[in-house]
Protein backbone atom coordinates (compact mmCIF):
# COMPACT_ATOMS: atom_id res chain seq x y z
CA UNK A 1 0.00 0.00 0.00
CA UNK A 2 1.04 3.31 -0.37
CA UNK A 3 3.46 5.86 1.83
CA UNK A 4 0.49 8.26 1.55
CA UNK A 5 -1.74 6.20 3.01
CA UNK A 6 -3.54 8.41 6.34
CA UNK A 7 -4.45 7.12 9.76
CA UNK A 8 -7.58 9.14 11.75
CA UNK A 9 -6.17 12.10 13.89
CA UNK A 10 -7.01 10.34 16.87
CA UNK A 11 -5.43 7.58 16.34
CA UNK A 12 -1.91 9.63 15.46
CA UNK A 13 -2.81 11.65 18.59
CA UNK A 14 -3.02 8.60 21.02
CA UNK A 15 0.33 7.18 19.35
CA UNK A 16 2.06 10.24 20.17
CA UNK A 17 0.86 10.01 23.81
CA UNK A 18 1.77 6.45 23.97
CA UNK A 19 5.30 7.16 23.09
CA UNK A 20 5.63 10.32 25.26
CA UNK A 21 4.75 8.72 28.19
CA UNK A 22 7.35 5.57 27.47
CA UNK A 23 10.23 8.17 26.65
CA UNK A 24 9.46 9.75 30.15
CA UNK A 25 8.69 6.43 31.89
CA UNK A 26 11.98 4.93 30.88
CA UNK A 27 13.86 8.22 30.99
CA UNK A 28 12.99 8.57 34.59
CA UNK A 29 14.38 5.22 35.40
CA UNK A 30 17.78 6.00 33.83
CA UNK A 31 18.00 9.33 35.24
CA UNK A 32 17.20 7.77 38.54
CA UNK A 33 20.00 4.86 38.08
CA UNK A 34 22.47 7.55 37.42
CA UNK A 35 21.88 9.45 40.00
CA UNK A 36 22.06 6.57 42.30
CA UNK A 37 25.27 5.63 40.49
CA UNK A 38 26.74 9.08 40.79
CA UNK A 39 29.71 7.64 43.30
CA UNK A 40 30.40 3.97 42.45
CA UNK A 41 34.05 2.90 42.66
CA UNK A 42 33.25 0.75 39.18
CA UNK A 43 32.61 3.73 37.35
CA UNK A 44 35.38 6.50 38.28
CA UNK A 45 36.73 5.98 34.96
CA UNK A 46 33.59 7.01 33.38
CA UNK A 47 32.76 9.88 35.40
CA UNK A 48 34.36 12.79 36.52
CA UNK A 49 33.76 16.33 38.33
CA UNK A 50 31.25 18.36 36.21
CA UNK A 51 28.76 20.99 37.55
CA UNK A 52 29.37 21.22 41.28
CA UNK A 53 26.90 23.86 41.72
CA UNK A 54 24.23 21.33 40.78
CA UNK A 55 25.56 18.44 42.50
CA UNK A 56 26.50 16.31 38.77
CA UNK A 57 29.15 14.60 37.72
CA UNK A 58 29.63 14.25 33.94
CA UNK A 59 30.29 10.90 31.79
CA UNK A 60 33.15 11.23 29.61
CA UNK A 61 33.17 7.69 28.98
CA UNK A 62 33.09 8.59 24.90
CA UNK A 63 36.63 9.05 24.19
CA UNK A 64 35.72 10.71 21.02
CA UNK A 65 33.92 13.40 22.32
CA UNK A 66 35.93 14.41 24.90
CA UNK A 67 38.79 14.07 22.55
CA UNK A 68 37.15 16.89 20.32
CA UNK A 69 36.48 18.93 23.17
CA UNK A 70 40.00 19.27 24.49
CA UNK A 71 42.81 18.18 23.64
CA UNK A 72 41.36 18.16 19.81
CA UNK A 73 39.40 21.44 20.37
CA UNK A 74 42.11 24.01 19.58
CA UNK A 75 43.35 21.93 16.77
CA UNK A 76 40.33 22.03 14.87
CA UNK A 77 39.30 25.48 15.42
CA UNK A 78 43.07 26.73 14.33
CA UNK A 79 43.45 24.66 10.97
CA UNK A 80 39.58 25.32 9.73
CA UNK A 81 39.73 28.34 10.63
CA UNK A 82 42.77 28.48 8.71
CA UNK A 83 41.47 27.13 5.96
CA UNK A 84 38.17 28.74 5.53
CA UNK A 85 40.28 32.30 5.48
CA UNK A 86 42.12 30.94 2.67
CA UNK A 87 39.33 30.02 0.56
CA UNK A 88 37.51 32.67 1.37
CA UNK A 89 40.74 35.08 -0.18
CA UNK A 90 41.20 32.44 -2.54
CA UNK A 91 37.70 32.63 -4.35
CA UNK A 92 37.73 36.10 -4.52
CA UNK A 93 40.87 36.59 -6.33
CA UNK A 94 41.37 33.47 -8.12
CA UNK A 95 38.05 30.96 -7.90
CA UNK A 96 39.65 29.13 -10.89
CA UNK A 97 42.38 28.15 -8.81
CA UNK A 98 40.83 27.42 -5.30
CA UNK A 99 41.47 23.91 -5.74
CA UNK A 100 45.03 24.01 -5.52
CA UNK A 101 44.92 26.46 -3.05
CA UNK A 102 42.92 23.95 -0.84
CA UNK A 103 45.27 21.02 -1.66
CA UNK A 104 48.51 23.28 -0.99
CA UNK A 105 46.96 23.97 2.75
CA UNK A 106 45.92 20.44 3.61
CA UNK A 107 49.39 19.74 2.62
CA UNK A 108 50.77 21.95 4.69
CA UNK A 109 48.34 21.04 7.65
CA UNK A 110 49.08 17.48 7.75
CA UNK A 111 52.91 18.00 7.12
CA UNK A 112 52.40 20.24 10.40
CA UNK A 113 50.61 17.88 12.27
CA UNK A 114 51.76 14.46 11.70
CA UNK A 115 55.28 15.31 10.16
CA UNK A 116 57.12 14.17 6.92
CA UNK A 117 57.57 10.86 7.03
CA UNK A 118 53.44 10.36 7.69
CA UNK A 119 52.70 12.54 4.30
CA UNK A 120 55.58 10.61 2.69
CA UNK A 121 53.12 7.25 3.60
CA UNK A 122 50.15 8.60 2.14
CA UNK A 123 51.54 10.09 -0.37
CA UNK A 124 53.03 6.65 -1.44
CA UNK A 125 49.65 4.57 -1.28
CA UNK A 126 48.04 7.71 -3.57
CA UNK A 127 50.87 6.68 -6.36
CA UNK A 128 50.41 3.47 -6.28
CA UNK A 129 46.81 3.81 -6.74
CA UNK A 130 46.87 6.15 -9.43
CA UNK A 131 49.41 4.13 -11.84
CA UNK A 132 46.92 1.36 -10.81
CA UNK A 133 44.22 3.38 -12.27
CA UNK A 134 46.71 3.65 -15.71
CA UNK A 135 45.59 0.10 -16.17
CA UNK A 136 41.69 1.19 -16.24
CA UNK A 137 41.20 -2.07 -15.07
CA UNK A 138 38.30 -1.81 -12.61
CA UNK A 139 39.03 -5.23 -10.83
CA UNK A 140 43.09 -4.25 -10.44
CA UNK A 141 41.87 -0.70 -8.73
CA UNK A 142 39.51 -2.95 -6.29
CA UNK A 143 42.46 -5.58 -5.24
CA UNK A 144 44.93 -2.67 -5.11
CA UNK A 145 42.66 -0.11 -3.27
CA UNK A 146 41.67 -3.02 -0.83
CA UNK A 147 45.25 -4.34 -0.05
CA UNK A 148 46.54 -0.98 0.93
CA UNK A 149 43.47 -0.42 2.72
CA UNK A 150 44.46 -3.69 4.82
CA UNK A 151 47.82 -2.63 5.33
CA UNK A 152 46.25 -0.36 7.70
CA UNK A 153 44.04 -2.11 9.20
CA UNK A 154 45.63 -5.62 9.02
CA UNK A 155 48.61 -6.82 11.67
CA UNK A 156 51.46 -6.81 11.52
CA UNK A 157 51.29 -4.25 8.25
CA UNK A 158 49.60 -1.54 9.98
CA UNK A 159 51.94 -1.12 13.14
CA UNK A 160 54.90 -1.65 11.15
CA UNK A 161 53.40 1.39 8.79
CA UNK A 162 52.65 3.47 11.83
CA UNK A 163 55.71 2.22 13.48
CA UNK A 164 57.86 5.24 10.80
CA UNK A 165 55.97 8.14 12.46
CA UNK A 166 58.27 9.04 15.43
CA UNK A 167 55.96 12.39 17.13
CA UNK A 168 54.29 11.04 19.72
CA UNK A 169 51.17 12.87 20.90
CA UNK A 170 47.69 12.25 22.26
CA UNK A 171 46.12 12.13 18.87
CA UNK A 172 48.51 10.41 16.50
CA UNK A 173 46.97 6.97 16.40
CA UNK A 174 43.74 9.13 15.73
CA UNK A 175 45.07 11.17 12.99
CA UNK A 176 47.15 8.38 11.48
CA UNK A 177 44.05 5.92 11.15
CA UNK A 178 41.61 8.10 10.51
CA UNK A 179 43.57 9.80 7.27
CA UNK A 180 45.42 6.91 6.12
CA UNK A 181 41.61 4.89 5.58
CA UNK A 182 39.95 7.61 4.03
CA UNK A 183 43.03 8.14 2.04
CA UNK A 184 42.71 4.86 0.86
CA UNK A 185 38.48 5.19 0.17
CA UNK A 186 39.30 8.44 -1.78
CA UNK A 187 41.87 6.84 -3.85
CA UNK A 188 40.18 4.10 -4.95
CA UNK A 189 37.04 6.29 -5.78
CA UNK A 190 39.46 8.16 -7.91
CA UNK A 191 40.90 5.19 -9.66
CA UNK A 192 37.44 3.78 -10.20
CA UNK A 193 36.32 6.80 -11.99
CA UNK A 194 39.25 7.02 -14.20
CA UNK A 195 38.63 3.52 -15.47
CA UNK A 196 35.08 4.41 -16.55
CA UNK A 197 36.47 7.63 -18.37
CA UNK A 198 36.48 6.81 -21.92
CA UNK A 199 39.01 9.68 -23.10
CA UNK A 200 42.06 9.70 -20.95
CA UNK A 201 42.32 9.69 -17.34
CA UNK A 202 43.01 12.55 -14.83
CA UNK A 203 45.77 13.48 -13.58
CA UNK A 204 47.61 13.14 -10.64
CA UNK A 205 47.25 16.63 -9.51
CA UNK A 206 43.67 16.12 -9.35
CA UNK A 207 43.85 12.97 -7.28
CA UNK A 208 45.70 15.24 -4.72
CA UNK A 209 43.59 18.28 -5.16
CA UNK A 210 41.13 15.61 -4.21
CA UNK A 211 42.49 14.04 -0.98
CA UNK A 212 44.11 16.45 0.57
CA UNK A 213 41.13 19.02 0.92
CA UNK A 214 41.64 19.59 4.78
CA UNK A 215 37.82 19.24 6.29
CA UNK A 216 37.38 15.89 4.77
CA UNK A 217 41.02 14.26 5.24
CA UNK A 218 41.29 13.40 8.86
CA UNK A 219 37.88 12.62 9.81
CA UNK A 220 35.46 12.35 6.12
CA UNK A 221 32.80 12.32 5.16
CA UNK A 222 34.03 10.72 1.55
CA UNK A 223 32.83 12.55 -1.28
CA UNK A 224 33.06 10.66 -4.44
CA UNK A 225 35.57 11.88 -6.99
CA UNK A 226 32.94 12.05 -9.56
CA UNK A 227 30.78 14.69 -7.50
CA UNK A 228 34.16 16.27 -5.86
CA UNK A 229 36.16 16.70 -9.50
CA UNK A 230 32.46 18.66 -10.84
CA UNK A 231 32.08 21.05 -8.08
CA UNK A 232 35.67 22.14 -7.20
CA UNK A 233 36.25 22.71 -10.41
CA UNK A 234 33.23 25.13 -11.37
CA UNK A 235 34.61 28.33 -11.84
CA UNK A 236 31.39 30.68 -11.41
CA UNK A 237 30.95 30.54 -7.64
CA UNK A 238 27.59 31.82 -7.20
CA UNK A 239 24.99 30.84 -3.84
CA UNK A 240 21.82 29.83 -3.67
CA UNK A 241 19.09 31.94 -2.41
CA UNK A 242 18.79 31.88 1.52
CA UNK A 243 22.14 29.81 1.18
CA UNK A 244 24.34 31.38 3.56
CA UNK A 245 21.31 31.70 5.83
CA UNK A 246 20.81 28.17 5.62
CA UNK A 247 24.58 27.88 6.53
CA UNK A 248 24.33 30.11 9.78
CA UNK A 249 21.15 27.84 10.91
CA UNK A 250 22.97 24.83 10.42
CA UNK A 251 26.04 26.17 12.19
CA UNK A 252 23.72 27.33 15.10
CA UNK A 253 21.88 23.96 15.34
CA UNK A 254 25.30 22.00 15.88
CA UNK A 255 26.32 24.58 18.62
CA UNK A 256 22.78 24.02 20.03
CA UNK A 257 23.53 20.41 20.02
CA UNK A 258 26.84 20.31 21.43
CA UNK A 259 25.53 22.32 24.65
CA UNK A 260 22.67 19.62 25.15
CA UNK A 261 25.02 16.88 24.30
CA UNK A 262 26.95 18.56 27.57
CA UNK A 263 23.99 18.54 29.37
CA UNK A 264 22.32 15.47 29.06
CA UNK A 265 26.34 13.75 29.98
CA UNK A 266 25.57 15.23 33.56
CA UNK A 267 22.22 13.78 34.04
CA UNK A 268 22.30 10.45 32.39
CA UNK A 269 25.46 8.54 32.29
CA UNK A 270 24.13 6.35 29.13
CA UNK A 271 27.61 4.94 28.01
CA UNK A 272 29.35 4.24 31.39
CA UNK A 273 26.04 2.60 33.34
CA UNK A 274 26.25 -0.64 30.51
CA UNK A 275 29.99 -0.87 31.85
CA UNK A 276 28.72 -2.87 34.81
CA UNK A 277 26.09 -5.69 34.74
CA UNK A 278 25.32 -6.04 37.71
CA UNK A 279 24.39 -3.03 38.30
CA UNK A 280 22.18 -3.21 34.96
CA UNK A 281 20.35 -6.00 36.53
CA UNK A 282 18.82 -4.32 38.83
CA UNK A 283 17.23 -1.84 36.08
CA UNK A 284 13.70 -2.12 34.78
CA UNK A 285 13.37 -3.65 31.23
CA UNK A 286 12.03 -0.70 30.06
CA UNK A 287 14.90 1.23 31.86
CA UNK A 288 17.22 -1.47 30.02
CA UNK A 289 15.82 -0.94 26.78
CA UNK A 290 15.92 3.30 26.77
CA UNK A 291 19.26 2.85 27.55
CA UNK A 292 19.72 0.90 24.48
CA UNK A 293 18.22 3.11 22.79
CA UNK A 294 19.60 5.97 23.70
CA UNK A 295 23.05 4.55 22.88
CA UNK A 296 22.30 4.53 19.24
CA UNK A 297 20.78 7.90 19.71
CA UNK A 298 23.86 9.61 21.21
CA UNK A 299 26.19 7.87 18.25
CA UNK A 300 23.87 9.46 15.61
CA UNK A 301 24.19 13.05 17.22
CA UNK A 302 27.66 12.21 17.44
CA UNK A 303 28.32 11.64 14.02
CA UNK A 304 25.87 14.85 12.71
CA UNK A 305 27.39 17.12 14.93
CA UNK A 306 30.90 15.77 13.69
CA UNK A 307 29.63 15.64 9.83
CA UNK A 308 27.99 19.04 10.48
CA UNK A 309 30.43 20.84 11.28
CA UNK A 310 32.78 19.62 8.60
CA UNK A 311 29.91 19.74 6.00
CA UNK A 312 29.08 23.76 7.26
CA UNK A 313 33.22 24.34 6.09
CA UNK A 314 32.60 22.69 2.66
CA UNK A 315 29.40 24.35 2.27
CA UNK A 316 31.39 27.47 2.81
CA UNK A 317 33.50 26.38 -0.19
CA UNK A 318 30.77 26.75 -2.43
CA UNK A 319 30.36 22.34 -2.31
CA UNK A 320 27.70 19.93 -1.85
CA UNK A 321 28.83 17.06 0.72
CA UNK A 322 26.90 14.02 1.76
CA UNK A 323 24.45 14.69 4.47
CA UNK A 324 24.32 14.19 7.80
CA UNK A 325 22.81 10.64 8.76
CA UNK A 326 19.30 10.04 8.83
CA UNK A 327 18.15 9.83 12.72
CA UNK A 328 17.87 6.21 14.61
CA UNK A 329 14.44 7.40 15.58
CA UNK A 330 13.45 7.90 12.00
CA UNK A 331 14.26 4.25 10.86
CA UNK A 332 12.53 0.81 10.29
CA UNK A 333 14.25 -0.62 7.48
CA UNK A 334 17.84 -1.76 7.85
CA UNK A 335 18.51 -0.21 4.21
CA UNK A 336 18.87 2.97 5.65
CA UNK A 337 20.83 2.26 8.61
CA UNK A 338 23.94 4.29 8.91
CA UNK A 339 25.93 6.61 10.54
CA UNK A 340 28.18 7.84 8.17
CA UNK A 341 26.50 8.91 4.63
CA UNK A 342 29.35 9.24 2.79
CA UNK A 343 31.10 5.78 2.86
CA UNK A 344 27.38 5.26 2.56
CA UNK A 345 27.22 6.62 -0.54
CA UNK A 346 30.48 4.77 -1.72
CA UNK A 347 29.89 1.49 -0.82
CA UNK A 348 26.20 1.73 -2.75
CA UNK A 349 27.82 3.01 -5.70
CA UNK A 350 30.77 1.05 -6.15
CA UNK A 351 29.67 -2.41 -4.40
CA UNK A 352 25.95 -2.43 -3.16
CA UNK A 353 24.38 -1.15 -6.32
CA UNK A 354 27.18 -2.33 -8.55
CA UNK A 355 26.25 -5.81 -7.51
CA UNK A 356 22.75 -5.55 -6.74
CA UNK A 357 21.85 -4.03 -9.56
CA UNK A 358 18.35 -3.00 -8.83
CA UNK A 359 17.88 -5.54 -5.86
CA UNK A 360 14.70 -7.39 -6.74
CA UNK A 361 16.86 -10.10 -7.40
CA UNK A 362 17.39 -12.69 -3.91
CA UNK A 363 20.93 -13.93 -4.90
CA UNK A 364 22.19 -11.14 -6.10
CA UNK A 365 21.54 -8.95 -2.83
CA UNK A 366 22.52 -11.77 -0.87
CA UNK A 367 26.06 -11.41 -2.90
CA UNK A 368 25.50 -7.34 -2.91
CA UNK A 369 25.26 -7.17 1.33
CA UNK A 370 27.85 -10.28 1.87
CA UNK A 371 30.53 -8.22 -0.46
CA UNK A 372 29.41 -5.13 1.30
CA UNK A 373 29.76 -5.66 4.62
CA UNK A 374 33.50 -7.73 3.78
CA UNK A 375 34.52 -4.11 2.86
CA UNK A 376 32.87 -2.77 5.64
CA UNK A 377 34.53 -5.25 7.81
CA UNK A 378 38.26 -4.08 6.43
CA UNK A 379 37.03 -0.72 7.02
CA UNK A 380 36.09 -0.86 10.72
CA UNK A 381 38.94 -3.11 11.52
CA UNK A 382 38.65 -6.50 11.22
CA UNK A 383 37.51 -7.90 15.12
CA UNK A 384 35.44 -10.43 16.65
CA UNK A 385 33.04 -7.96 17.23
CA UNK A 386 33.06 -6.36 13.92
CA UNK A 387 32.49 -9.58 12.46
CA UNK A 388 29.38 -10.26 14.56
CA UNK A 389 27.95 -6.36 14.07
CA UNK A 390 28.67 -7.13 10.20
CA UNK A 391 26.78 -11.12 10.07
CA UNK A 392 24.07 -9.28 12.09
CA UNK A 393 23.44 -6.85 9.72
CA UNK A 394 23.65 -8.68 6.55
CA UNK A 395 21.18 -11.16 7.69
CA UNK A 396 18.84 -8.27 8.35
CA UNK A 397 19.53 -6.35 5.18
CA UNK A 398 18.89 -9.76 3.54
CA UNK A 399 16.27 -10.85 5.49
CA UNK A 400 14.05 -7.71 4.85
CA UNK A 401 13.99 -8.49 1.14
CA UNK A 402 13.45 -12.22 2.04
CA UNK A 403 9.80 -11.02 4.12
CA UNK A 404 9.09 -8.33 1.19
CA UNK A 405 9.27 -11.40 -1.78
CA UNK A 406 7.34 -13.58 0.35
CA UNK A 407 4.13 -11.10 1.65
CA UNK A 408 4.56 -10.78 -2.28
CA UNK A 409 3.04 -14.43 -3.15
CA UNK A 410 -0.11 -14.46 -4.63
CA UNK A 411 -2.09 -15.41 -1.49
CA UNK A 412 -0.42 -12.68 0.81
CA UNK A 413 -1.16 -10.19 -2.26
CA UNK A 414 -4.72 -11.19 -3.18
CA UNK A 415 -5.18 -11.08 1.10
CA UNK A 416 -3.73 -7.32 1.03
CA UNK A 417 -5.56 -6.15 -1.84
CA UNK A 418 -8.79 -7.21 -0.15
CA UNK A 419 -7.62 -4.41 2.87
CA UNK A 420 -8.00 -1.40 3.25
CA UNK A 421 -5.19 1.37 2.97
CA UNK A 422 -5.11 2.06 6.33
CA UNK A 423 -5.35 -2.21 7.81
CA UNK A 424 -2.65 -2.48 5.87
CA UNK A 425 -0.61 0.47 7.08
CA UNK A 426 -1.20 -1.14 10.59
CA UNK A 427 -0.07 -4.70 9.54
CA UNK A 428 2.91 -3.51 8.21
CA UNK A 429 4.14 -0.93 11.46
CA UNK A 430 3.68 -4.35 13.66
CA UNK A 431 6.48 -6.05 11.42
CA UNK A 432 8.02 -2.20 11.09
CA UNK A 433 8.40 -2.33 14.88
CA UNK A 434 9.92 -5.47 15.20
CA UNK A 435 12.59 -4.32 12.58
CA UNK A 436 13.37 -1.10 14.72
CA UNK A 437 14.04 -3.32 17.25
CA UNK A 438 16.49 -5.28 15.41
CA UNK A 439 18.36 -2.44 14.15
CA UNK A 440 18.66 -1.40 18.06
CA UNK A 441 19.89 -5.10 19.30
CA UNK A 442 22.35 -5.48 16.25
CA UNK A 443 24.07 -1.93 16.12
CA UNK A 444 24.80 -1.50 19.84
CA UNK A 445 27.14 -4.52 19.65
CA UNK A 446 29.90 -2.29 17.82
CA UNK A 447 28.82 0.74 19.81
CA UNK A 448 28.60 -0.44 23.52
CA UNK A 449 29.50 -4.52 23.89
CA UNK A 450 28.32 -8.13 23.25
CA UNK A 451 27.48 -8.50 26.64
CA UNK A 452 25.28 -5.43 27.01
CA UNK A 453 23.50 -6.71 23.97
CA UNK A 454 23.00 -10.29 24.98
CA UNK A 455 21.64 -8.67 28.39
CA UNK A 456 19.21 -6.55 26.94
CA UNK A 457 18.13 -9.03 24.29
CA UNK A 458 17.89 -11.62 27.12
CA UNK A 459 15.73 -9.33 29.51
CA UNK A 460 13.35 -7.88 26.20
CA UNK A 461 12.99 -11.13 24.58
CA UNK A 462 13.03 -14.08 27.34
CA UNK A 463 12.65 -13.17 31.22
CA UNK A 464 10.55 -9.91 30.37
CA UNK A 465 8.08 -12.14 28.09
CA UNK A 466 5.25 -11.65 27.46
CA UNK A 467 4.55 -8.50 29.32
CA UNK A 468 7.70 -5.99 28.82
CA UNK A 469 8.04 -7.63 25.39
CA UNK A 470 4.70 -6.88 24.12
CA UNK A 471 4.30 -3.53 25.88
CA UNK A 472 7.70 -1.89 24.71
CA UNK A 473 6.77 -3.89 21.08
CA UNK A 474 3.21 -2.03 21.44
CA UNK A 475 5.17 1.62 22.05
CA UNK A 476 7.38 0.70 19.51
CA UNK A 477 4.37 0.38 16.55
CA UNK A 478 2.97 3.83 17.91
CA UNK A 479 6.53 5.29 16.82
CA UNK A 480 6.81 3.44 13.49
CA UNK A 481 3.02 4.84 12.86
CA UNK A 482 4.73 8.47 13.87
CA UNK A 483 7.52 7.74 11.74
CA UNK A 484 5.18 6.69 8.57
CA UNK A 485 2.83 9.74 8.90
CA UNK A 486 6.35 11.98 8.81
CA UNK A 487 7.16 9.93 5.93
CA UNK A 488 3.47 10.59 4.43
CA UNK A 489 3.53 14.25 4.81
CA UNK A 490 7.20 14.59 3.03
CA UNK A 491 6.28 12.37 0.42
CA UNK A 492 2.69 14.92 -0.24
CA UNK A 493 5.04 18.17 -0.06
CA UNK A 494 7.22 16.59 -2.68
CA UNK A 495 5.16 15.44 -5.01
CA UNK A 496 3.48 19.49 -4.52
CA UNK A 497 7.00 21.09 -5.21
CA UNK A 498 7.57 18.83 -8.56
CA UNK A 499 3.78 19.56 -9.72
CA UNK A 500 4.66 23.26 -8.80
CA UNK A 501 8.50 23.09 -11.03
CA UNK A 502 6.18 21.28 -13.68
CA UNK A 503 3.81 24.21 -14.08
Amino acid sequence: MGVKTMLPSYELGFYALAVTCAVVYSGSGIFEASRDSMNRKAFRDGIKPGWHYFGRKMDVADFEWVMWFTSFRNVIIFALSGHVLFGKICSMTVPQHRAVVYMLYGVFAVLGSMGLVYLMIILSHCLVLYSVALAKQKWLCYVAGLCCLASFKVEPFSSWQSGFVTEAFDLQDVLFYGGSSFTIMRCMSFALESSERKEGIYSIFDLLKYNFYLPFFFFGPVMTFDQFHAQVSTRELRRKDDEMRNIRVHAFFHVGAIIAVDIFFHFFYILTLPSDLKFMNRLSDWSLAGLAYSNLVYDWVKAAVMFGVINTIARLDHLDPPQPPKCITMLYVFAETHFDRGINDWLCKYVYDHIGENHDNIMKELVATIATFAVTTLWLGPCEIVYIWSVFNCFGLNFELWVQKFFQLEPFAKLEAKMSPAVSRRIRAVFGAANFWAIVLYNILALNSLEFALLVTKRLLLTGFPVSTLSIWFVTYCGVQLIKERERILAIKEEMCDKAKVE
